[in-house]
């Protein structure tokens, strides 16, 4: 007679689940899909762990500070900036469902292989997100955002390369981002839920331990820049006023990191409000629609959140090209809701915009 085996469950009889396999039962969803989805963000994932083995390692190696460059936004760029977007392009460079990248340290986005119909997908990506603050060791991250090709009534892709790229961000069909911290976290949707995963260093692998993310309707933080207050539109100095009196019900607290996604993140875990207005020297915002602000917005539509330009609602904004700025205002629905408030008040005209 077969001997009868036991396996202990860990983690409180919880089963683990690894990203690959959260992907893999999430396409179960979706009858006829071919798997290139899923290979698609598989490449991101392992793209953002040999980013994260360099981030861990930048004060051993030769990795710390600035090249003799600037990228595309006029910015000095990092050596791990260099790294972390080679990566991501090699990653993506391969997948045969990829027709189009577009990263924040190239001028030109990436023609891989646009004639290909199999070619579906174009990524868009930020892929070291806060850089500049790596030499003193504070959370950065990479943000990606992934749109389909628009195609005809009878299922022809687009011939033309704007059409391709300049879509509203609503159009996104999944995005993510991953926060390198204390922990290295990677929190994704696909427009059914946003799910976060913690890379366990031991097996190399992003295991699920945030199903189903919600920000909460109402937080206690507010995060921005208040040495720029007095550039800001008035609007935005009334609403934080009105937070810090505590009109909402409670008195908030400032909480400013100055990494986007580090400080989003808290804002997805914990609720509150995010901002980065427009200021004199950014009258069109400063932060990438495209590769920060879409992808943000989309993960926090789908966390119970919202996300504003600070005139309309984020993912509604129509790019005039990729490297479009934008003012953005994110977080708990309460919050939000005071800011339109505001902003019906007093509005913002459109021409900061």
């Amino acid at each position: 007679m077969a001997e009868h085996l036991e396996f202990p469950q860990p983690h409180d009889e919880h089963p683990i689940i690894t990203i690959q396999q959260h992907i893999l039962q999430q396409q179960l969803q979706y009858p006829g899909a071919s798997g290139e989805f899923s290979v698609l963000l598989s490449s991101i994932t392992l793209a953002t762990k040999m980013i994260q083995a360099k981030v861990r390692r930048a004060g051993l190696t030769d990795i710390l500070g600035a090249v003799d460059s600037v990228n595309v936004q006029g910015e000095v760029q990092q050596k791990l900036d260099v790294y972390a977007n080679q990566v991501m392009i090699h990653s993506l460079h391969y997948r045969e469902s990829v027709a189009v990248m577009a990263s924040e340290e190239n001028e030109k986005p990436i023609t891989i292989r646009r004639d290909n119909p199999n070619a579906k997908y174009i990524v868009f990506f930020d892929p070291l997100d806060g850089s500049s603050n790596i030499d003193v060791n504070v959370s950065v991250g990479t943000t990606f955002s992934i749109m389909k090709r628009p195609s005809d009534e009878n299922g022809n892709l687009s011939t033309n390369p704007e059409d391709d790229m300049l879509q509203p961000g609503h159009q996104q069909v999944a995005a993510g981002y991953v926060v390198y911290g204390s922990s290295t976290i990677l929190v994704y949707s696909v427009g059914d839920g946003v799910h976060g995963f913690t890379l366990d260093p031991a097996v190399g692998a992003y295991v699920l331990s945030h199903e189903n993310m919600r920000m909460p309707d109402q937080g206690i933080y507010y995060s921005v820049n208040e040495a720029n207050m007095n550039t800001f539109p008035p609007v935005y100095n009334t609403y934080i006023e009105n937070l810090k009196g505590g009109s909402l019900g409670q008195k908030y607290s400032s909480r400013y990191i100055g990494s986007l996604v580090a400080d989003f993140h808290r804002t997805l875990l914990r609720g509150g409000v995010f901002m980065y207005p427009p200021t004199n020297t950014h009258p069109q915002g400063k932060l990438r629609m495209m590769y920060e602000a879409n992808p943000i917005a989309y993960i926090a539509e789908n966390a119970n959140g919202a996300a504003s330009n600070g005139v309309s609602r984020m993912l509604d904004t129509v790019p005039g090209h990729i490297h479009q700025r934008t003012p953005l205002i994110v977080g708990s629905k309460t919050e939000m809701a005071e800011f339109e408030r505001c902003l019906r008040e007093e509005p913002v005209k459109i021409d900061v915009l």
